[in-house]
């Protein structure tokens, strides 16, 4: 690429991804962040509380980063103040939850000029999105399901299933999710603790059997939908993937039956700017839908494929930013 062709990037990260930025190849913003620069792009970090507004305009507070013997850094001096629209991309990836701060981080994109500035993904539409509950927009692909906050109902769909997964809707990594079946004799304190006294709506998803092999984690970047996938196994005495380690990831392959499937989710997706997407998937049924900070699990791909995933991921994400600016309209002056 060559310095006429350079542009310019902001990356929004999770607090933790910060603290630990060097060195941290288990995340995806790590591998982004360093083929980015690679490649010759400026590359910009900051966090949720470093966004911020000046009357109608959306701003960050970024420390750049760059390259150093084939790892990442950043410039730990004071973090430089920027219009976010002076940025060509923006890619927003804090991890959830997604509570009141999440959602104020997305709120001010509400002013950055999505016509000039490319957002992957688009805040504005990532508080459109619920990670579970819109996995019903696919509903033809989803286990059966009901969101509520009722704890009858979610008693009644468990005696309908036997086997039944409870889970919130605003976060992340497994967490607050409970397995139930009819013989659970502490139903009553998971569904009052998840509801939080019946006042928060929670997911209750029909158990599938193929979760003791573990879920697929399908890619998605575009409309593209990678051959590359990845299983992820439960963990040591737990029903789901709890443990990032090694041993609990294995190879796998996508069936045409699941690629036409994530194929037809990621139009819908790309549609409402939603770029970035990570399909977990069991008995060829889609469990969740990822959008926030999806994590694509390269450094495993590389390891149990023998591979340079980053690299073919990286052709797939700037043949889309390089289309996307293309239709971009010219400023006049």
């Amino acid at each position: 690429m060559t310095d006429e062709l350079k542009q310019t990037i902001l990356f929004v990260i999770d607090d933790l991804e910060l603290k630990y930025f060097e060195f941290n190849d288990l995340v995806t913003n790590f591998w982004l962040i360093k083929e980015f620069l690679k490649r010759n792009f400026e590359v910009f970090i900051c966090v949720k509380n470093g966004l911020m507004t000046e009357g109608c305009v959306a701003k960050a507070n970024c420390f750049e980063a760059y390259l150093k013997n084939e790892n990442i850094f950043y410039k730990k001096d004071e973090p430089k103040k920027y219009v976010i629209d002076e940025f060509d991309v923006v890619f927003f990836r804090p991890d959830p939850p997604v509570d009141i701060d999440y959602i104020n981080a997305c709120n001010v994109f509400d002013y950055v000029d999505t016509e000039k500035t490319f957002v992957i993904n688009n805040p504005v539409a990532i508080k459109n999105f619920n990670e579970k509950f819109h996995l019903n927009y696919f509903s033809h692909y989803a286990p059966e399901n009901i969101v509520t906050a009722n704890a009858d109902e979610i008693k009644n769909f468990v005696r309908e299933h036997n086997k039944v997964i409870l889970k919130p809707l605003n976060r992340c990594f497994g967490s607050g999710v409970y397995y139930v079946d009819t013989q659970e004799r502490n139903i009553n304190a998971i569904i009052k603790n998840l509801t939080n006294n019946g006042k928060t709506m929670i997911m209750a998803q029909k158990y599938l059997e193929g979760a003791a092999e573990g879920d697929k984690r399908i890619l998605i970047v575009g409309e593209h939908v990678f051959d590359e996938c990845i299983t992820k196994l439960p963990g040591k005495d737990d029903f789901k993937f709890s443990i990032h380690s090694d041993k609990y990831f294995k190879t796998s392959k996508l069936t045409e039956e699941e690629k036409k499937m994530a194929e037809n989710v990621a139009k819908r997706l790309n549609a409402v700017e939603l770029y970035m997407a990570g399909l977990d998937v069991i008995d060829g049924k889609i469990i969740e839908v990822n959008v926030t900070s999806p994590c694509y699990f390269i450094r495993e791909i590389n390891a149990h494929n023998n591979e340079h995933f980053e690299n073919v991921l990286m052709d797939k994400l700037i043949n889309m930013i390089e289309t996307k600016k293309e239709k971009m309209p010219v400023a006049l002056c």
